[in-house]
């Protein structure tokens, strides 16, 4: 048989393109032929496109070429991405048949299931890439069906203290839910598009559904559903996290940020070994002046070195440097650092890194396990308030902050959940042996013959028999 030839198919942001790009990279090494294709914004904002043998980069124009801004109309956005990706992949497809090089399977991350109805009118099959966890899915499962009405009583913060139990999950409170559920008015767009992939998965016959994380991780969320067959994938992480000096790995490094911040491995290596609090909320979250002000203060009182990565946007075509927010920077930086940009590959894989405040997107939650650092969890959106809940209350590899009645995080707060995972006392001590079971595990499940690799071999092969029917 020739060739494997895959179709990666993602949104232009770095959530959805990092997890995809580690997922080339390891279809590349069992022989796999990557196309990767997503739209122009994403490689404008690269420095350096991924390359590797065995891939082709491909974007496309989605009419939004500078990216998607805030106060574009997010519905408009997603119609002309579905009519625009639509377009792109079946010319693409159509002209790797004509190259004698044709597509064997589509790969497709959340909010482009609409990528199915292309691979089905050219017969060719599809597998769905959920980058967010097991458990979050289940969720979105239950919830469009037979659970809506349930869920949607939870989510009524009048009684914040009554749990909900889904098959397979621990008990969720309120704020243990996905925000597009929790907030289903404000997300309708999201929401709406979730169940039209649900859809897609129920009209298939065998849905292929692929997930970043791992058997010993989220073992009852991966068997919960018993129309689908879900395969834990992960831990699509750097392979820098495991000590591997990997090639391929550097040279698809997706550089989404030109800035460059060189004087951090000096710092870093000037620090004590577990001393330093490092600090991030990922690309899309938009801290509040005050709540910004109240990290800033409970970093002083904290007293401990940090690094702080404070980033800045663009709101309505103008950059917006949320470093002047801050109004205490000179007392800041007689701690730590304060940053727009960091290698948080190189930050987290640090001896001297001793906590992780994250606001728990899943790539950084994967990050922070596989490199064995403990969490200070600080969901603000979407799948995050999940994760938060499964690393204080399954993992217990980190603790969870809790906001006042305006939803705001104050200081003394953030210090004493700061205290109690750096702190050596019974509770410090568990969540420090907990992050090494999970970095074990972790590590055995991306290794070489672990069950990453065997899982997407046997996808690959599945993939293949069906093409020789």
């Amino acid at each position: 048989m020739s060739q494997p030839h895959f179709l990666l198919v993602t949104l232009p942001a770095q959530g959805h393109i990092n997890p995809t790009l580690q997922f080339a990279k390891h279809l590349i090494r069992i022989g796999v032929r990557i196309t990767f294709i997503t739209c122009i914004s994403a490689s404008r904002r690269m420095t350096k496109v991924p390359t590797a043998q065995g891939l082709t980069f491909l974007p496309f124009s989605d009419g939004y070429d500078d990216g998607f801004q805030p106060g574009d109309d997010i519905d408009h956005y997603m119609s002309e991405l579905r009519r625009r990706g639509k377009e792109a992949i079946s010319e693409f497809i159509t002209s790797s048949e004509n190259e004698s090089k044709p597509v064997t399977c589509i790969v497709y991350t959340l909010f482009i299931h609409w990528a199915s109805d292309v691979a089905r009118k050219h017969h060719i099959p599809t597998a769905l890439l959920w980058i967010q966890p097991a458990t979050v899915f289940d969720i979105y499962y239950f919830y469009f069906n037979g659970y809506e009405s349930t869920i949607k009583a939870q989510a009524d913060e009048t009684n914040r203290k009554r749990s909900i139990k889904l098959p397979g999950l621990p008990l969720l409170a309120t704020r243990d839910l996905p925000s597009f559920v929790t907030a289903s008015n404000v997300y309708r767009w999201a929401l709406s598009l979730i169940q039209e992939q649900m859809g897609v998965l129920a009209d298939e016959s065998n849905p292929k559904i692929l997930i970043n994380t791992f058997d010993a991780l989220e073992h009852e969320a991966l068997n919960a559903i018993e129309n689908f067959n879900i395969v834990g994938i992960g831990p699509l992480v750097p392979s820098s996290f495991l000590n591997s000096n990997d090639s391929l790995d550097n040279s698809l490094k997706n550089r989404s940020f030109s800035i460059r911040f060189r004087r951090l491995p000096p710092w870093l290596d000037s620090k004590s070994k577990s001393a330093v609090v490092y600090v991030s909320f990922g690309s899309f979250a938009a801290l509040t002046k005050q709540q910004l002000k109240e990290i800033a203060q409970a970093l002083i009182s904290s007293r401990r070195p940090f690094l702080w990565v404070v980033t800045n946007r663009k709101d309505g075509g103008k950059e917006e440097n949320e470093e002047d927010k801050l109004t205490c920077r000179d007392e800041l930086e007689q701690f730590g650092m304060v940053v727009p940009w960091c290698s948080q590959v190189e930050v987290l894989s640090h001896p001297s890194l001793g906590c992780f405040v994250t606001h728990c997107g899943w790539n950084s939650t994967l990050e922070s396990m596989v490199a064995g650092v403990p969490v200070v969890a600080f969901p603000q959106w979407t799948d995050q308030g999940t994760n938060a809940k499964l690393i204080e209350d399954v993992w217990g590899n980190g603790v969870r902050v809790s906001a006042n009645e305006e939803g705001i995080v104050e200081r003394d707060e953030i210090v004493r959940c700061l205290d109690l995972v750096m702190g050596d006392d019974e509770k410090g001590m568990e969540v420090k042996k907990n992050v090494e079971k999970w970095k074990g595990l972790a590590s055995e499940a991306a290794m070489e013959g672990g069950s990453m690799e065997m899982n997407l071999k046997a996808f690959v092969d599945n993939i293949a028999e069906g093409c020789c029917k």
